[in-house]
């Protein structure tokens, strides 16, 4: 536990985190890929999957609103334990005889998903804080250490969509399933016995009103991650995978494989963002900055579209700088949270930010069908650059000096 009493935890307990986090992630990507694949495999319609997510993103919002609350009274290593229990018990839901598998459960186990994923989420990101080591070059260390956990984190995540449709190829949907929930099973055991009883506890036991944040800078940030999450999701979860099947006539596979290779790519990027940036340590105009030059590249995506370039070549393209910036901008948000929370705040700081980002998210899916249906892609691309603008026009209030 690092609080006034406590040194930090060091290495070898961020290196627990992170592996456990990984195993999680895996999972979680595979889940997702499994679902879309098996369910439109059965011939449910494009929205008819799409509602089989919506519990899953509104549990998060809630997940990670009341998350940092538990974890600062139970414990940060209690709420990851609780996090990778609960998503083994999930993929064992979905395991189950085929007879089972209606609509409302499908939902019901990926709500549980849901809230195993930003427990799991909201326990690493806010674990890193407390374990990086104090000294002269503590806040460059965090920010290296925020990056790598969430850029390997989505790596792995694309990595996850891949191993779910390979897995789905080899074995039954079933059976898929239930490796993938003993393997995690293992993996969260060891956890459980190897990491410190007492991480993130707070001294003084937290109050449910302190779930929302009364920091001027952390409010700011959570306003700026919804509009640049919501950007993301606005065309990159309805939007673009149609469009890649309706117009540039790619087939499932095709579609399913890129997205992946992007999400893995964007991973990396945004694991050697610190590296990138050549900055030891970002300050609220660096976020502002960042934001500022990534609305140019929808919009950019969108004008080429309209002037009839190719689709493919184009969307290619794009998509490659927009990941690019992005990966960016989310590790210099992801380092920001961090370093304005302090030890003993920092569960309920990272639980009501990640709040923001779930609803986002939520906001950007929905948002992105309706766009899609009655403006079609460039329309989602537009709105992406206005959350965009948004986030950079919230990120101009950030102060402006080194975060304490």
């Amino acid at each position: 536990m690092a609080t006034e009493n406590h040194p930090p935890l060091g290495f070898r307990v961020y290196l627990i985190i992170t592996l456990a986090y990984w195993a999680f992630t895996l999972t979680d990507g595979a889940i997702h890929m499994l679902v879309v694949l098996h369910f439109h495999h059965l011939g449910f319609s494009p929205l008819s999957i799409a509602m089989l997510f919506l519990f899953y993103e509104i549990f998060g919002i809630l997940t990670n609103g009341v998350g940092g609350w538990i974890a600062a009274r139970l414990g940060l290593n209690r709420t990851m334990i609780i996090g990778g229990f609960l998503q083994v018990f999930a993929l064992g839901m979905l395991a189950m005889d085929p007879a089972f598998l209606t609509v409302n459960y499908v939902m019901t186990a990926m709500a549980l998903s849901g809230i195993a994923k930003d427990l799991n989420k909201m326990s690493a990101k806010a674990g890193v804080k407390l374990v990086t080591p104090s000294g002269p070059d503590a806040e460059s260390r965090l920010f290296k250490w925020a990056a790598l956990l969430t850029g390997s984190k989505n790596s792995l995540k694309g990595a996850g969509f891949f191993l779910g449709a390979l897995l789905l190829q080899l074995l039954a949907f079933q059976v898929t399933l239930a490796v993938l929930s003993a393997t995690l099973l293992v993996v969260y055991l060891f956890t459980w016995w190897a990491l410190p009883a007492e991480m993130g506890v707070t001294k003084t036991k937290a109050k449910i009103s302190q779930i929302f944040s009364h920091h001027r800078s952390i409010n700011l940030l959570a306003a700026a991650r919804f509009f640049l999450f919501g950007s993301r999701d606005v065309w990159f979860v309805v939007g673009l995978p149609v469009f890649l099947q309706a117009v540039v006539g790619w087939n499932h596979v095709e579609v399913g494989s890129f997205l992946a290779l992007w999400v893995v790519v964007y991973g990396f990027v945004q694991a050697g963002a610190p590296m990138l940036l050549k900055k030891a340590v970002p300050t609220g105009p660096t976020a502002r900055n960042a934001a500022f030059l990534l609305a140019v590249f929808p919009a950019a995506i969108a004008l080429a579209l309209q002037q009839g370039y190719d689709p493919a070549q184009t969307l290619i393209l794009g998509l490659a700088a927009f990941g690019v910036l992005f990966a960016i901008n989310s590790s210099i948000h992801s380092y920001l949270i961090l370093a304005y929370s302090d030890n003993n705040k920092v569960a309920m700081n990272v639980g009501f930010y990640y709040s923001a980002n779930a609803a986002g998210r939520l906001t950007g899916t929905l948002l992105s069908g309706w766009a899609y249906q009655t403006q079609g892609l460039v329309g989602c691309l537009y709105w992406s650059c206005g959350f965009i603008l948004a986030a950079a026009l919230v990120s101009m209030l950030l102060p402006g000096e080194k975060p304490a």
